[in-house]
């Protein structure tokens, strides 16, 4: 069993900058692939980012690529997404995942999941 608790959400502006934090709870965390989707109202669950146990595999949606980074620190059990260049359509709550298969963008291959924390962008 693995518990996920994310942090670092707020209000920005557009062009700002934050940093997601994910801390999960449990000995085996750095067996698992990590990932952070987000679900804006009304609509449904979106991959964001994903990274696999030993950091060497990322990848990103094309609506965040290049402007946000995943990584982790499994001395930690803590994954992290920088998001830099924010823009209104990042609006959503955000929420950590883990699971057996890296490399996965869909919301079935994750196991666990956080409670989310809600990143505000204003224009």
């Amino acid at each position: 069993q693995v518990q996920l608790v994310e942090s670092g959400g707020g209000l920005v502006q557009a062009g700002g900058s934050l940093r997601l934090s994910c801390v999960a709870s449990g000995r085996t965390f750095s067996s698992y692939a990590m990932g952070w989707f987000r679900q804006a109202p009304g609509k449904e669950r979106e991959f964001v980012a994903t990274i696999n146990w030993n950091t060497v595999s990322r990848y990103y949606a094309d609506s965040v690529k290049g402007r946000f980074t995943i990584s982790r620190d499994n001395a930690k059990n803590t994954v992290y997404l920088q998001m830099n260049s924010l823009k209104p359509e990042d609006t959503a709550v955000y929420y950590c995942a883990a699971g057996r298969s890296s490399g996965n963008q869909y919301v079935s291959s994750y196991d666990y999941w956080g409670q989310g924390t809600q990143v505000t962008v204003s224009s």
